[in-house]
């Protein structure tokens, strides 16, 4: 079931948001504010992360009244996710680091260097 999620460079900032603090619990409008993305491109990643097991969601419990909006749902990561995620943000750092340049072997026309 964790391996079900597809890496995305915007599955990968969510969860780099996670990795970073995991011990904070994280609601939406904060995530959109830390990331920059949209409602519609949020809220799919996080279903897709919770239906794999690497987020766990919880309701806050708080009176609407009292607090004076709604009540929100709070997003942690879980240990399994937090080890998954950290594997594949390290894969993906592998993937998007340059490769050394090397020395180049080939000569201007003619032949000579």
């Amino acid at each position: 079931m964790v391996d079900d999620v597809r890496m995305t460079l915007a599955v990968a900032a969510v969860l780099r948001v996670f990795v970073d603090e995991p011990l904070e619990p994280r609601y939406g409008y904060d995530l959109m504010r830390v990331t920059g993305y949209p409602s519609g491109k949020l809220y799919p990643i996080l279903a897709r992360l919770e239906a794999a097991g690497w987020l766990a969601k919880t309701r806050e419990d708080v009176d609407p009244v009292e607090a004076g909006r709604p009540a929100r749902y709070h997003y942690r990561i879980s240990e399994r996710g937090l080890a998954a995620a950290r594997r594949e943000l390290a894969i993906l750092h592998q993937q998007l680091t340059p490769a050394p340049k090397r020395r180049s072997t080939l000569r201007p026309e003619g032949g000579r260097a």
